[in-house]
């Protein structure tokens, strides 16, 4: 019989200091400091910019982890190197390692390799075809220190299907995307909604008020965050 895991108690809980992301500015606003661990669900239709959207944030990420991106869906093709070009993706190109259509199970190899990048980013969840169980033992490979950020086709304002549905309520992070500006319910805080293309997004929305007026159409009310970070 295999020994039981000792219990947590308080105090383990209180002394308990992650590895915080020290986000700031329009990040910061979107999701608070959120810690490396489980998985981020980006969703959105088709032309709503959730592809600028992730490598937006994989830009960002970069500058503490190192980024593997992989694109089932649309593989080495001509729009993901505009994709690329357009978000300026080769000033960190030596920190985003790039994956074209590659097999989950090839990636589980890949991460678990030493020198493994610490942050994957899968487009889309739907070309995994992985179902719930298939994809809960695919998160068992990112406890703290890794994170999986899955891209999802989206059903009206869901996520389309049904693991993405359940993976919605797995998720740690969970960002709707809509006419070029992302909606973000977070474990970890955020207030304010993030402009992918703040022309387009503003046409779209037709409306010119401060971010931090705009609530977020979530039905779900977002605690507040200590604004700590033990970087």
């Amino acid at each position: 019989m295999s020994q039981l895991k000792r219990a947590i108690s308080i105090s383990d809980l209180e002394n308990f200091s992650p590895r915080l992301l020290p986000f700031e500015g329009q990040w910061y606003d979107l999701m608070g400091y959120p810690e490396l661990k489980g998985t981020w669900l980006i969703w959105g239709d088709s032309g709503s910019g959730k592809t600028r959207f992730s490598l937006q944030l994989a830009k960002y990420l970069s500058q503490w982890v190192r980024i593997g991106y992989n694109s089932l869906e649309e593989g080495l093709s001509e729009s993901l190197r505009i994709a690329f070009h357009e978000c300026g993706m080769s000033e960190v190109k030596r920190r985003i390692v790039l994956f074209d259509q590659e097999p989950i199970s090839d990636m589980v190899a890949r991460i678990k390799a030493p020198k493994a990048p610490k942050v994957w980013i899968v487009d889309s969840l739907q070309y995994t075809d992985m179902n719930y169980f298939e994809y809960k033992a695919f998160r068992e490979l990112f406890n703290r220190g890794r994170q999986l950020i899955l891209i999802s086709h989206a059903t009206g304002r869901l996520p389309e299907g049904r693991t993405a549905n359940k993976v919605r309520f797995d998720a740690f992070v969970k960002i709707r995307v809509e006419g070029y500006r992302a909606f973000a319910m977070s474990r970890y805080g955020g207030t304010s909604h993030y402009d992918i293309w703040p022309e387009g997004a503003a046409r779209y929305w037709g409306d010119s008020q401060p971010k931090s007026h705009n609530q977020n159409p979530f039905d779900h009310d977002n605690p507040g965050h200590d604004k700590r970070s033990n970087y």
